[in-house]
This record gives structure tokens, sequence and C-alpha cells, in this order.
């Protein structure tokens, strides 16, 4: 496994003045913190905490982290051409999604309920500017203002969370919360605590009924911008809701389990119905993030055994689905100057490369063999029939079956309604980045062993 990591912030930073030294190597090796030296770093205390218990790196981090930084890696090589009419805000975007990135890191690490909350803020008020980042687009303007206020709202609800369940405990560390559940007689205020937390994680992966903000978010936001909050983040609050209830909250699971396996059955049912509906592309890829929030879901209440790697590889097979399908849908959008199913309308004959590459990727996404998107839905299913959630399990299925038909609207569309003149042509990189996409997809769905054992 990786013996090193980097840490955003720069963890074993020299002065300022290495920097400008003429070793150019020697400011390289302080960027990096050697996971065992890290574990044994001596306690630093200030203002009463242990700053070397604020993170914890290990296989689940690393992993995660690995596949958050080849996420934003395709991401960024979408970006050049799609803010090639706006140069000057390419590098604004640039960094701001480089703050997204950091936020991620920390959410996969953080052993401190004080550091979970920096990494969601760090993630969200970037994800607020980007939102609205057009600012003579009033969709956007809408997108991002309404998800600043529900967002913030969402970010207090988390807040008074953590300082209930730190009132409760006397910390803010995970081990210690779990001692303090594992000790017996959790109070009230513990509970309501671990509630409150619990919602505000369900608004952040826009479970039902905290997922009204997502369609108009995603609709309003800019395609790449909805690109990065619909993979990237979403997989990043995922790991960090498994990584506080496994490490944390799983001595509370009798208490939060039955809520969540009615948010997760409310969420694949309601997610996939709605998106039935949908003839805006975008607004569909909302409805059918939220049912694939519902089946992530599994994942987390799946915590008699070790989950994580079945929440790994689904969102491995998610965000290779979706990074090709916008891959494909950002030229198309450019080119016919709307976002509705039916600019997709002929495209297999004007493109078949590009029309191929969306047909596999919807295909990932309604999970269909031989592609990931099966194996991960095979993966989280066996999980929760292990932990005793068949009923569950079942609506699942159910509910997979529905989101096939959404997924073949669009396939039909490209293969069976008339093409128009407009033609539509996707850069170099983008091809790239979407046969990318679509052939780690078939080699993770006929090869999956090697990934599987990542953590």
């Amino acid at each position: 496994m990786l013996s090193r990591t980097v840490l955003p912030g720069g963890g074993n930073l020299k002065s300022a003045k290495d920097f400008s030294s003429r070793d150019h190597r020697r400011p390289c090796g302080y960027l990096f913190v050697n996971v065992l030296e890290w574990a044994q770093t001596a306690p630093i205390i200030i203002g009463g905490m242990d700053m070397s218990r604020m993170m914890r790196v290990d296989h689940f981090s690393i992993a995660f982290s690995g596949l958050s930084i080849f996420t934003a890696a395709l991401i960024f090589a979408l970006s050049s051409d799609f803010y090639k009419d706006e140069p000057h805000h390419l590098s604004d975007y640039l960094a701001i999604l480089l703050f997204v990135l950091s936020g991620t890191l920390v959410l996969f690490s953080f052993w401190n309920l004080v550091m979970l909350f920096l990494g969601i803020e760090i993630v969200s008020i970037s994800l607020y500017i980007m939102a609205g980042s057009r600012r003579f687009d009033i969709r956007s303007n809408e997108a991002g203002f309404k998800y600043f206020l529900m967002g913030s709202f969402a970010s207090g609800v988390l807040l008074f969370g953590i300082a209930l369940i730190y009132g409760a405990s006397g910390s803010f560390e995970l081990d210690k919360i779990a001692a303090y559940v594992s000790a017996g007689a959790v109070s009230p205020m513990f509970l309501i605590g671990t509630m409150l937390m619990t919602m505000a994680l369900l608004f952040k992966v826009a479970a039902v009924p905290f997922h009204f903000w997502s369609p108009d978010v995603y609709e309003g936001s800019p395609s790449l911008v909805t690109a990065t909050m619909a993979t990237l983040v979403k997989v990043a609050f995922f790991a960090a809701f498994y990584r506080l209830m496994v490490n944390g909250l799983i001595g509370v699971h009798d208490y939060t389990g039955d809520i969540l396996m009615i948010v997760a059955a409310a969420t694949m049912i309601i997610g996939n119905l709605v998106a039935l509906t949908q003839d805006n592309f975008k607004r569909l890829l909302a409805y059918s993030g939220i049912s694939h929030a519902g089946y992530m879901l599994l994942a987390i209440l799946s915590l008699q055994t070790n989950s994580s790697s079945a929440l790994l590889f689904y969102g491995t097979a998610y965000v290779l689905a979706t990074i090709g399908a916008f891959a494909v849908a950002i030229p198309v959008f450019s080119g016919m100057k709307y976002e509705s199913i039916s600019a997709f309308n002929g495209l297999g004959k004007k493109n078949p490369v590009m029309a191929a590459m969306l047909t596999m990727s919807m295909l990932s996404l309604a999970g269909i063999p031989p592609l990931a998107g099966f194996l991960g839905k095979y993966y989280i299913f066996s999980e929760a029939i292990k932990n005793g959630y068949i009923w569950l399990t079942v609506v699942a299925v159910v509910a997979s079956i529905i989101g096939v038909y959404y997924y073949f609207k669009v396939i039909l569309a490209m293969y069976t309604k008339d093409a128009d003149e407009v033609a539509v042509k996707a850069t170099p990189l983008y091809l790239v980045v979407m046969i990318l996409c679509v052939v780690l997809s078939l080699v993770l769905g006929i090869y999956p062993g090697v990934f599987t054992q990542l953590i």
C-alpha cells in the first residue's frame, strides 16, 4: 500500500526561504508526510485539543483520495474547452476546484468532528460560488442563491448536532465518541445531536426528503459545475458519512438504522419515479443522482460487515459513468444551445462515436452488465443482504428496473429520432475523457478483483 500521502495544507513544510533555495528537490520532500510518522506524532495540544489527532490516514482515506484526485483530473481536462469563450474565468474556476478537492481530501481523513465541519464548509462554500458563477444567467443566479440558503441552513444544523454530541461525550474525536457510546447510558442530548448530524448529511448527499435543492441547482449551474457536484462532491460526502457512522456512531446504529432505511427506500423510489417525467437532461441526471444516493445509503446501513469496498467500487462506477455522460453532453449542449433530451436526437447518425460513449455511460448508470455499474449494484446489494436488509434490497432492485426506462429515453433519442443539420463535435480532449471513462468502466466490470481489494 502507499507509504506516503499528500496532506492538504502542506503538513511538514519548512520555511518559505527553502522554496528559493538552489536545491529544488528539498521542498518536494516536505510536502509529504509518512503515514507511520503521522500516526506516531507526539500530542500537540492547542486550546485543549490534540492537533495530532485531527486527521487519520488509513487505507480508506488513501483509496478514496485516489478516486477524488482522479475525478478532479478528469474535470480539469474538461475545463479548458468549457471556458474557452471566457478564459479570464478559467483560472478562477480551477482555483476554486482545487479548494473543492482539498475539502474532499479532508473529508476522507477526518478523525475529529471539527475537521468534518471544516471539510464540508470548504467544499460547500466553493460550490456556492461555482453554482452562481455566471452573473448574467438568471438560472445560475437562482441556483447559487438557492444552494447557498439551503446549504447554510444544513450547515447550521450540522454544527448544532456536533455541539450536542460534544456536550454529551466530552470529545470531538471519533474513537472517544465511540467509547462513550459503548459505555452505555447514552444521553438524550447525544441522540438528538446524532439525528441533527444525520439530517445535515442527508441534505448534503441529496437524499429524500432533503433533495429538493438538487434538480434546480443541477439545472441552473454551468454544466461542468453540475458534473463536479454530481461526482466528486457526492462521493466525498458519502465517504464522510460512512466514516462518521462506522468509526464514531456505530454504537447508536439501532437508533439511526430505522430512519436511514425509510430514507433509503424513499430516495430510491422517488428518485427513479420522478426521473421518468424529466425532459431536461441535467434534471434527469439530478434525479438519477438522488436514486443513486439511495443505493449508496445501503452501504451506510451495512455496518455489521465492512462495506467500504462496495461503497468505493460503486462510487467509482458512478463517477466514470456520470463524467462520461457529461463529456458527451457538454459539446452537444454547446452545439444545440439547449439542454433537453431532444438535443441528442439523431446523435447516432451525426456523431456515432459520441453516441456510443453516451450509450455505454447510460447503460452503466442503469446497471447493465458487463459495465462497472452492474457490479457496483451487485456489491452494494450483497452487503445489504448480508446485514439482513432483504426487503430493502428488493425495493432497490425494483427501483433499478424502473430506472432503466429513463436512461433508455436518451439512448432512443440518439438512435430513433430524426437528426437536424446542426453539427456536433467534441474536441480531442473531450474524446479522450469519454473514451477513458467507458474503457475503465468496462475493465472494472470485467476484472473487478484488483480494485475491490484496495480497502
